[in-house]
């Protein structure tokens, strides 16, 4: 699957636009979690506990936006992009979202 941020794709033409696909997620960080991060926060610096919560959360959003270009019959996304919102205090939903496109060489 190709996934640009971009609106083409170098060296390739779209063929066919299929239409608006995502891949959302919505997680929290568990009791532990935010311990742990209190705890960095505290000594400064990078905050690895939630930089690793964002990290896979873009993952698995990013994931899911591929299946679903896939069930679509696309085998490329144009104009992907990320977005985060709180749901409630400490839970996040990450969404990734683009255009679902067939694509050709040339």
């Amino acid at each position: 699957m190709l996934v640009t941020t971009s609106n083409s794709l170098e060296g390739y033409k779209i063929t066919k636009q299929l239409g608006i696909v995502r891949g959302i997620t919505v997680r929290s960080r568990g009791a532990l979690g935010n311990l742990r991060g209190a705890f960095q926060t505290l000594m400064g610096g990078n905050i690895s506990v939630y930089t690793e919560l964002c990290e896979t959360a873009r993952e698995e959003a990013f994931q899911l936006l591929i299946q679903h270009a896939q069930q679509a019959g696309a085998n490329a996304i144009i104009s992907m992009r990320y977005d985060a919102n709180e749901v409630m205090e400490g839970v996040t939903e990450v969404l990734a979202y683009g255009t679902a496109v067939v694509v050709a060489e040339g």
